[in-house]
């Protein structure tokens, strides 16, 4: 495995996004929406640095299934808000962005729900495989066109331990996917 971004890379990357949040959002307790499964480490190491008051919720979508490369139709909420977000501020965390065609679908479907504004932060944005236009607000890092894992991201379930973001070989897939 390939170690894409280190450890220290992350955390530093994750207080200067945090930084940019708690100076916009310190008055306003917004709703921290994190998308699950990928953002869940990133989104907890982001709102402990970010030391406001926030709702913290979670929405989980099926996109990829059985596929490698999705369309917005492919997208189904598996999980969705227990709350109403409208009139709130909202923040939405994602781990990675990839063709874009998941986001832009939720991004689409949030706004219906009328918030007062919506914001998304995405960890990594993995830019070259982008299929759709899709305007994302803060991004931590600019990745290459790998497989990644770590940090929350998985293969089939495992790796999202690792501490840094590494890249999979085509044969660590192969191999890793038994």
């Amino acid at each position: 495995m390939e170690v894409i971004l280190t450890e220290e890379q992350i955390k530093n990357k994750v207080k200067e996004i945090a930084k940019k949040l708690k100076e916009e959002y310190k008055d306003k307790n917004p709703c921290v929406i994190g998308v699950l499964k990928g953002s869940f480490i990133f989104l907890a190491d982001l709102i402990r640095e970010m030391q406001i008051d926030c709702t913290l919720e979670f929405i989980r979508l099926a996109s990829y299934g059985s596929k490698s490369v999705i369309e917005e139709e492919d997208v189904k909420i598996m999980w969705d808000l227990p709350i109403d977000i409208e009139g709130k501020d909202v923040i939405l965390i994602e781990d990675i962005v990839d063709t874009g065609h998941t986001l832009k679908k939720l991004k689409e479907i949030l706004l219906k729900r009328n918030p007062r504004s919506l914001k998304i932060v995405a960890l990594l944005d993995k830019w070259e495989r982008r299929k759709v236009n899709i305007e994302i607000d803060i991004i931590g890092f600019k990745v290459p066109d790998k497989f990644l894992v770590g940090y929350g991201l998985d293969y089939n379930e495992k790796f999202r331990y690792f501490k840094n973001v590494c890249g999979l070989t085509k044969e660590e897939l192969e191999r890793f996917g038994k």
